[in-house]
């Protein structure tokens, strides 16, 4: 039997950092939604005892240092599963972008193989897994437009966020995570209000959600690479309804409300970036 699962790319409406946790992690509040770019992962089991990841980018890990490998081996060896499998991952999204590739990846190989094996696993048992392997997987197991809290554990589900078209552009470079919380200043920080925003897309309301949108991260990845910042000012001057980048970057998406607009941001961007999609949100 085969079980198939979607893995669709997330952006950050809104990501602000709080201060830094006794276990060395960051509080972040964050909302959070996935768009219509999505990985694609086909379960399958082995009779022999082994973990066998293959996927179409061949600079990809396939052993412990790839997330669904460890997901894989956490599920093996905490639900006593002494069957194999074989995990297929064909990528769509980005590499170390800012999208949660990895962590979109991770949640459907776990949704994937609660099926599978027909565990029945619970929400809180899926995310506990997920916290093992990265902070962004209780999210992309809910999938949904949220607002999330803590390290990324908690996950508040609201309203699909108002349907527009988004423009994701992801320059030519990669970004450490890791070492842009380093540097992380609170006081230099500007810190957009996730509240408002919650409540603006619980409220359905497009312009005042655009209006409370920011990510706390900005400033400290921008100034290391200009570029994104020349990605946001090409997207507003082609008629973006707002830019931002997403989680630590380098990815940049613009919302567009008009279809016409958004294919001519797209279009604008094409030329400037290889990668570039135009995508819908998911309700």
């Amino acid at each position: 039997m085969e079980i198939i699962e979607k893995a669709p790319a997330k952006i950050n409406l809104g990501l602000d950092v709080l201060g830094k946790r006794a276990d060395g992690y960051h509080e972040l509040e964050m909302v959070m939604s996935s768009v219509d770019l999505a990985d694609r992962l086909i379960m399958e089991e082995l009779e022999e005892d082994k973990i066998i990841i293959e996927t179409n980018k061949a600079f990809l890990p396939i052993d412990k240092r790839n997330n669904v490998y460890q997901a894989a081996s956490i599920v093996k060896k905490r639900y006593g599963i002494n069957k194999g499998i074989l995990i297929r991952i064909t990528k769509n999204i980005p590499v170390a972008a800012g999208l949660g590739g990895g962590s979109t990846d991770c949640a459907a190989a776990l949704r994937g193989m609660d099926r599978l094996w027909q565990l029945g696993l619970t929400m809180p048992e899926l995310i506990d897994i997920g916290m093992e392997v990265g902070t962004d997987v209780p999210y992309c197991i809910y999938g949904t437009t949220a607002f999330i809290s803590g390290k990324g554990e908690k996950v508040t589900p609201l309203r699909p966020m108002p349907q527009c078209w988004v423009v994701l552009v992801k320059p030519r470079l990669s970004v450490s995570t890791g070492k842009i919380f380093q540097e992380v200043d609170l006081d230099q920080l500007h810190h957009p209000d996730i509240q408002e925003l919650s409540d603006a897309i619980l409220a359905e309301d497009y312009q005042r959600m655009i209006a409370a949108m920011g990510n706390s991260l900005e400033s400290i990845t921008i100034p290391k690479h200009p570029v994104v910042q020349q990605i946001k000012e090409r997207m507003m001057k082609y008629g973006a309804d707002v830019a931002l980048m997403t989680g630590s970057g380098p990815t940049v998406f613009a919302l567009c409300q008009k279809y016409s607009r958004a294919q001519r941001v797209y279009n604008a961007l094409k030329g400037f970036c290889e990668e570039v999609y135009l995508v819908r949100t998911l309700k």
